[in-house]
């Protein structure tokens, strides 16, 4: 098949052992040691990033903190400080825009930016790597490195960054491939999990060479849906139009500390959980018309957790005083099934998810806005631009400036702003 040309396109750029290396940053003491990034310190959590130190000892990201220890008694363990991961991210950003813009801002540790025709030589784009490493090292922080990929098209450029790891540059040109890729598990591939590697095995795919080796309707046969013919053109360096996405769920859960499980704190949290996600919902001009409580339970006697949900019609709304009113209708629903389990009501984390999303822009206003603000038809209205002005307040003055209900009281958890990976929170957020 004759394929258009594919000339380098993308830089992707990866920071190496972020949370970590930030902390090593920070703190000279930690350099050279392995080091890992766990929630508390418990022995019951989990590694949310380690050093490559750590790394070659067998510790990993997602290594029980218990674990760790066994593996390396000398192990360091530093509780996560997001607010200053997300001050440098700021800064390596502000970094890399001196020498090329960034298109994409991937996560807290990836972006991608897109090569011009007059700097996408391999020449170029080596001198334009070291010069983006350079200025990290020197204006940043000495200890900060990352892994660059430089390919046609994104997925490849990521790709390319995961081949050489720390402080790796891989170009992948057209000419190489598919060929350069054949070595890569299929998981590596974005899109391909464990689930959908036994699918393609089904469909005689076990590697990336027999994906490709597919005339691409057939690719997209063992995909099992249309994206596997664009996978087949990504993988021989094609640069298709990316699809545009829409977010379809807002949400947070938290961790509930043990003495912080009974039926009282758990609420309280829960309470929290829903106003933050609401807050998000408004900061994103988005409306919501369905809200999912889910929860997971600490063990019964026979060492079972078990995990439950449950879910509400909203009307379209970003309003917390709503989405309140609908938690407090469900939430005797977790009361009956937890107080039923072996031990009574005992959570071991709670969530809220906001789902059926769309802008608010597109929803029809309502029919009472121009009542006098008193009238009980106006209350809805009301009770929004309220929850907009709690926003402007808290973002003022801190992100606890103004509550609904009662705040912790010492009965239950703090809850902090964290970082998904994918998710890169605003500086507010993190207001004290």
């Amino acid at each position: 098949m004759d394929l258009p040309p594919r000339p380098l396109r993308w830089l992707f750029l990866d920071l190496n052992a972020y949370f970590a290396s930030v902390e090593q940053q920070e703190r000279p003491e930690l350099r050279g040691r392995p080091v890992i990034v766990a929630p508390g310190g418990i022995d019951t959590t989990v590694a949310i990033a380690a050093s490559y130190e750590a790394k070659r000892l067998g510790i990993s990201t997602g290594t029980p903190v218990w674990e760790a220890k066994r593996k390396c008694p000398d192990l360091e363990i530093v509780s996560p400080r997001h607010e200053l991961y997300v001050d440098y991210h700021s800064r390596i950003v502000t970094e890399i825009q001196r020498h090329i813009p960034v298109t994409k801002v991937c996560s807290i540790d990836e972006v991608a930016c897109r090569l011009l025709d007059n700097e996408n030589s391999e020449e170029s784009v080596r001198a334009l790597s070291a010069r983006i490493k350079a200025g990290i090292r020197d204006n940043v922080g000495e200890w900060l490195r990352c892994s660059v990929g430089v390919a046609p098209n994104r997925l490849l450029a990521k790709l390319a960054s995961d081949m050489m790891k720390p402080d790796g540059l891989v170009v992948l040109q057209a000419h190489e491939l598919p060929e350069r890729l054949y070595p890569l598990p299929l998981t590596d591939i974005a899109g391909i999990g464990l689930k959908m590697k036994a699918r393609l095995a089904k469909n005689g795919v076990n590697d990336i060479a027999q994906l490709c080796a597919r005339r691409p309707v057939d690719a997209g046969s063992a995909w099992g849906g249309r994206d596997g013919d664009r996978l087949w053109f990504a993988l021989h360096g094609v640069d298709l139009p990316e699809r545009r996405t829409q977010e379809r769920t807002i949400g947070h859960s938290h961790v509930l500390a043990p003495k912080n499980r009974g039926v009282e704190a758990a609420r309280l949290v829960t309470r929290r959980l829903a106003m933050k996600t609401a807050s998000r919902l408004r900061a994103k001009d988005l409306c919501a018309r369905l809200m999912v409580l889910h929860v997971r339970f600490e063990a019964d006697a026979n060492g079972v957790r078990g995990k439950w949900n449950t879910s509400i019609k909203l009307p379209a709304t970003q309003d917390s005083f709503r989405i309140l009113a609908a938690l407090d209708e469900i939430w005797p629903r977790l009361y009956a099934v937890a107080q039923a389990r072996p031990g009574g009501f005992r959570l071991r984390m709670v969530g809220v998810t906001l789902a059926n999303l769309s802008p608010v822009e597109g929803e029809q206003g309502s029919l009472f806005e121009r009542l006098d603000p008193n009238h009980e038809l106006a209350r809805a209205v009301r009770t929004e631009a309220l929850s907009r002005a709690m926003d402007r307040i808290n973002t003022r003055f801190g992100r606890n400036a103004v509550m609904l209900g009662p705040q912790t009281g010492g009965r239950a958890d703090r809850i902090g702003t964290n970082i998904a990976f994918g998710r890169i929170p605003d500086a507010a957020e993190f207001a004290a």
